[in-house]
């Protein structure tokens, strides 16, 4: 069977970004159906995370060529550290191999790389290179690619209101520009689009705050298969939705006019 790396390299050529009509700004995926996909070839769960991990790549890539300005993939969920620990600990393991092997090519493509959750369960010499290569791209500007690793909306809302309190904020003088100061994801735009592969329908306590007026997209392709092509059509379908943020419609507003 090829790799997914194999794969890519002939995969057929996305449509031109100018093509499609509304690409979203900020794309945001759940990576899910890893365990799955090994279980129906007979691997081990680790299997499936390192397909999945290969996977990045290539969806780094289609999402710079579709136009996409900011990516958030959904690595690493603070509730899976109750997983059995070798699952954990190969996790962790094969983060640290992906961040070595696909570095120098991210900064070279012009990516600028993010983390957001905590980087508190990661070995010392891990999270150090975590941290040098947010530095190492802090000035790239093609794509923001950014890593929830640990991460949990609640827990996220929890700190924000934690540091909120902490700062003496008086509560009439709190808004939803001040919890959004206070969130991980302070200086990057709500994500338009939220999509989740594996056919689960639900986010899972991911971004509970910035997805309020998100589209949201359910693919039930496994996230080691979900390849250029996949996001492509999540990307065209997001154009063809139309947007209204709790207003009206175009054509309920036209139907009221005509009325009066």
């Amino acid at each position: 069977m090829a790799s997914i790396r194999e794969r890519a390299g002939s995969a057929p050529a996305l449509a031109p970004a100018e093509s499609i009509e509304n690409v979203p700004e900020h794309v945001a995926i759940i990576m899910d159906g890893n365990g799955r996909w090994a279980a129906s070839r007979g691997l081990p769960r680790l299997a499936g995370h390192e397909a999945g991990t290969s996977n990045i790549r290539r969806i780094t890539q289609a999402a710079g060529a579709l136009g996409i300005r900011y990516l958030t993939l959904w690595a690493f969920s603070a509730e899976n550290w109750s997983r059995p620990q070798e699952e954990v600990s190969g996790i962790v393991r094969i983060l640290g191999e992906t961040l070595d092997r696909e570095l120098d090519e991210l900064h070279r493509q012009g990516a600028q790389l993010r983390h957001i959750g905590s980087l508190e369960g990661l070995p010392t010499e891990l999270r150090n290179a975590v941290l040098a290569a947010i530095e190492l791209t802090r000035e790239n500007d093609k794509l923001v690619l950014t890593l929830a690793f640990d991460y949990s909306g609640r827990q996220e809302l929890l700190a924000a209101i934690r540091e909120i309190v902490a700062a003496g904020i008086p509560p009439g003088e709190i808004d939803e520009a001040t919890i959004d100061r206070y969130l991980f994801t302070h200086d990057l735009p709500d994500p338009d689009l939220i999509i989740r592969t594996s056919g689960e329908f639900r986010l899972s306590n991911f971004l509970v705050w910035q997805s309020a007026y998100s589209e949201l997209y359910f693919s039930p392709v496994l996230w080691p298969e979900f390849g250029p092509r996949d996001l492509e059509e999540a990307v065209r379908d997001f154009s063809r939705r139309e947007r209204r943020f709790g207003n009206v419609s175009a054509e309920a507003a036209r139907m009221t006019r005509e009325r009066a």
